[in-house]
């Protein structure tokens, strides 16, 4: 059965369809290796994610490997599948996963684990890496929860510890070899475990006290009794996507993501990454500006987000971004800095980053007092947030987030209180702004993570929690403030599988079988499966929470992530006292141990590589272009195959971005968020397919109408096609309004009713047809009649002319069958009849 047959039948079928611009499709046939890139969450989500795009670039660029892309089925699909008997396959060419010769997931968060699981199920992969022969493909895994890879010890062959970009290509290069020489799984493994950076649990032996701790961690290889984290010394030479695979739906993040620097030096206690990620390593602006050029010309996304742990303290940031700005703001292009710290906003860099839109204001004062956030080194004082966010409301924003952390250690009732003070500073801050000022609130658990200062830490139990969620929800409350919060339950969950070990992998085999899923969505997690797997296995969760003797085996000791232990003790002393660890990219060395100051080594950017700045210029107001030169180019296009399967709001947005590759001269709309004058033809519906998908393009001045038909296509996805084009004048009405009729085409089922002639007659003749329609899960009576203008019987169609409406209850209606039956059958937008005959399609 192929994917298009069950695609009907999801809620979102657009997640599965592939085919996207930008993506590689390799006859698996010509290559020597592939590899299956799994990313254990849905497309929207794991398409947003920067280092998964790195690593399918590289690896494509072997002519020797194929890579391909597979992500987590929303419970729909996983359904159908299993109902089927079908397995999961990647999107690029639906190969059964069990088909490639290298499965690597990436861990990038720890309530995903389940899906990792129920993955290798739907790809007929024994979860157990003991049960795996030779004929089952290599599972590998990496990312930042592969610095405690032990909860998951049972189900991967190995994993990448640190940055990818060099290791996997070396490891796809031994599986490469091994292949060629007619290696057992042992003896690749064996191979495997020669490269540095690559992990293999099976060659490491673990033994437990009878209260549960750790009592020997020891590698079978004594040659190699621990495993260091690869990195990578140069970010400016490493390879990037400047061709991305520009998804097909709406994303978590629809926007060109370029990785600026990579690593942090400000020495947050409870940040993982500010750790396992160091050095910091900037890439140049020029290498930057290169980027986003490439980038955006190939993607058509209208934001830049400039990424790295703390984007302001990149050291070019100004000129940077000053570039930019005059690059692109005359094209409508935003610039987003994800990632930014009270220290290093200053309002030349919020002024350059409002000049074509706001995007998002968040700050992450972390804590309420200034005396936790010298606990935790977060180095920022409430004056500077509260003036920073002052500027931010006079600039005009009007909404500022702001994130903090609850259960910190030393934590008081006076240091929560702090937190509603200072985010009431804030709102207070904005007062006299035009437009008001807002803050949101989101408050997080504190979850104790390896490699850190805080890794010994104990984390508050789920009635704790709640009680101090309790007590902030309220405050802000009074203060007319909004909160989030993050589920007791969740962090609860999330801290167990953080600093746990390899008797987990128990747990979560049975939370799988319990039915399990997608744990990190409020909407599918189900705490008390999960508490059931605990007790099925005999282990006491809370157990995991507690505070870990300094002298005690951590489950995570054999992996060295290039700090040694005893500076993460120094630190967590350094917090009991609250004395602050200084910058060591503006001050002295903090002796963490990572650089050996030849080839590891703190490299920042010169500012004396970016050249001249280019003159920042205002976007073009909509009067800039003279009557006399604008037009209206009219296009009919066709959806076809798989791309019916795109939803209306989907489809504007990637021929948004089309009309952005092909260099069309599109007017925008005035204002704050400006748009492209883009109109189009009603919503089609999901799943059928159109010859007549009429679109206005409102153009600043005229263009061929023939070259702007090759130029679109040239730019389109998979399954659509402009098939002709004409100017109009500007003044003509819009799609909408200059459509009379739209004709549909349903092809007759086999057990089409006998007096189909009959009925349609009656349909015809009849003043009202009143039938029952489902919508939003309740029975409404609707009249079909209104708004059809004929219905035409064919060998082997219905035809349907309709003024206005949904054809869809009306052939239903004259099949004498359910909607759900008639979305089924293949149908077609055939045509359009214009109200009058304007020079177009």
């Amino acid at each position: 059965m192929a994917y298009e047959d069950i695609l009907p039948r999801l809620a979102r079928p657009s997640r599965y369809l592939g085919g996207e611009v930008g993506s590689i499709k390799k006859n698996p046939e010509l290559v020597d290796l592939s590899i299956a890139l799994a990313f254990p969450d849905v497309y929207e989500v794991g398409m947003s994610h920067l280092g998964f795009a790195i690593l399918y670039r590289i690896l494509n660029e072997r002519p020797w490997l194929a890579a391909e892309r597979v992500y987590a089925p929303w419970a729909d699909l996983e359904t159908e599948l299993r109902q089927a008997g079908e397995p999961l396959r990647s999107l690029e060419t639906e190969r059964p996963l069990a088909q490639f010769d290298i499965l690597g997931f990436t861990l990038q968060y720890e309530l995903s684990y389940t899906n990792i699981l129920m993955m290798l199920d739907l790809g007929g992969i024994p979860r157990r890496r003991e049960d795996r022969d030779d004929d089952h493909p290599l599972v590998v895994v990496g990312g930042p929860c592969a610095f405690n890879p032990e909860p998951l010890a049972d189900f991967f062959d190995c994993a990448v510890i640190g940055d990818g970009e060099e290791a996997l290509v070396e490891l796809c290069e031994a599986v490469r070899a091994s292949r060629a020489a007619g290696e057992k799984r042992t003896q690749l493994l064996e191979r495997l475990a020669l490269i540095e950076g690559v992990y293999v649990p099976a060659q490491f032996a673990v033994d437990y006290h009878l209260d549960g701790r750790i009592a020997n961690l020891k590698s079978l290889r004594a040659e190699r009794p621990r495993i260091r984290r690869r990195f990578l010394a140069d970010l400016e030479s490493a390879p990037f996507p400047t061709a991305p695979v520009v998804p097909t739906m709406n994303t978590i993040h629809d926007r060109v993501a370029v990785e600026i620097a990579r690593g942090c030096t400000r020495g947050c206690r409870f940040c993982q990454a500010g750790y396992i990620y160091r050095p910091v390593r900037e890439r140049s602006p020029q290498g930057v500006i290169d980027i986003v050029e490439k980038s955006l010309a190939a993607s058509g996304h209208e934001e830049v987000s400039l990424l790295s742990l703390s984007s302001g303290d990149y050291a070019c940031i100004e000129p940077l971004l000053k570039n930019l700005m005059g690059r692109f703001a005359e094209s409508r292009v935003a610039v987003s800095l994800p990632s930014l710290r009270v220290g290093s906003l200053t309002p030349e860099l919020m002024e350059q980053v409002r000049k074509v839109r706001k995007t998002g204001f968040t700050l992450a004062p972390e804590a309420g007092s200034e005396r936790l956030r010298q606990v935790i080194n977060k180095g920022i004082s409430a004056e500077d947030l509260v003036e920073t966010t002052r500027v931010a409301y006079a600039l005009g924003w009007r909404v500022i987030k702001l994130y903090f952390m609850l259960g910190l250690p030393t934590e008081t009732a006076a240091d929560l209180e702090a937190i509603i003070a200072l985010a009431a500073q804030v709102k207070k801050s904005g007062k006299g702004s035009q437009g008001g000022a807002d803050v949101n609130v989101s408050v997080s658990t504190f979850v104790p993570k390896a490699h850190t200062p805080f890794q010994w830490e104990a984390q508050i139990g789920m009635d704790e929690t709640r009680r101090r969620q309790d007590l902030l929800r309220d405050g802000l409350r009074a203060k007319k403030l909004r909160m989030k919060w993050h589920a007791a339950e969740m962090s609860f969950l999330e801290g167990v599988f953080a600093r746990g070990d390899r008797r987990l992998g128990a747990v979560i085999s049975r939370a799988v079988d319990l039915g399990c899923r997608f744990d990190g969505w409020n909407d599918c997690f189900d705490f008390g499966r999960w508490q059931q797997a605990f007790a099925d296995c005999a282990l006491d969760p809370a157990w995991y929470l507690r505070e870990r003797g300094e002298d005690e085996i951590l489950p995570w000791d054999h992996i060295d992530c290039g700090i040694p232990k005893e500076f993460f003790q120094r630190e967590r002393r350094q917090a009991r006292v609250g004395a602050a660890t200084p910058d060591c990219r503006t001050g002295a060395c903090t002796g963490c141990g990572i650089c050996d100051f030849e080839e590891l080594r703190l490299r920042l950017c010169d500012p004396r590589t970016l050249g001249e700045e280019p003159a920042v210029q205002d976007a073009a107001p909509e009067s800039a272009a003279p009557e006399e030169q604008r037009c209206r180019l009219r296009l009919r296009l066709a959806k076809l195959g798989k791309g019916r399967f795109i939803g209306h709001l989907e489809f504007m947005s990637l021929f948004h971005r089309a009309v952005r590759r092909a260099g069309l001269p599109v007017r925008y709309s005035q204002g704050f968020h400006p748009h492209p004058r883009i109109s189009f033809s009603e919503a089609l519906s999901q799943g059928m397919e159109s010859e007549a998908e009429i679109i206005d393009l409102d153009l600043a001045e005229p263009v061929s109408a023939e070259g702007a038909v090759n130029r679109l296509n040239a730019c389109l996805p998979e399954g659509f096609r402009v098939r002709e084009g004409a100017l109009l004048d500007w003044r003509n009405a819009s799609p909408s309004a200059s459509i009379e009729c739209t004709v549909y085409r349903f092809e007759l089922p086999a057990d089409a009713p006998s007096d189909l002639p009959g009925r349609i007659a009656e349909f015809l003749a009849a003043d009202e047809v009143p039938a029952l329609r489902l919508k939003k899960g309740q029975q409404t009576r609707v009249d079909l009649r209104p708004g059809v203008e004929d219905v035409e019987l064919l060998a082997d169609a219905l035809v349907l002319k309709m003024a206005q409406g949904s054809p869809l209850p009306v052939a239903a209606y004259l099949l004498g069958c359910d909607e759900a039956r008639v979305r089924d059958l293949p149908a077609c937008k055939i045509g359009v009849i214009f109200r009058q005959s304007p020079a177009g399609p």
